[in-house]
């Protein structure tokens, strides 16, 4: 985690080409930055290729996930607003 207070939680994740995030869902909204890199945001139902300088907004306990499926290394900050009190559930 880059920040941790009782508001909020950010962290940054790098995703190397092939890999991604398991589907899951959290208690609390999520904002993802994107800061290098092109990857594939899943939210819901819908998915998109995102890249630089995108925010992708991911409403609460709706189940989302991110893809690298580039040849490029994949950096985002993800933002967790309030900070979770409750567990991510893994789907």
């Amino acid at each position: 985690a880059l920040h941790d207070s009782e508001n909020a939680l950010v962290s940054h994740i790098t995703l190397q080409p092939g890999e991604a995030l398991k589907r899951h869902v959290t208690p609390v909204d999520v904002v993802f930055y994107v800061l290098e890199g092109t990857g594939i945001a899943e939210v819901g139902e819908e998915k998109a290729e995102v890249g630089p300088d995108t925010l992708v907004d991911s409403p609460a306990k709706i189940p989302h996930c991110w893809y690298n499926e580039s040849s490029g290394t994949l950096r985002f900050l993800v933002i967790k607003v309030p900070r979770p009190t409750e567990p991510t559930k893994v789907l």
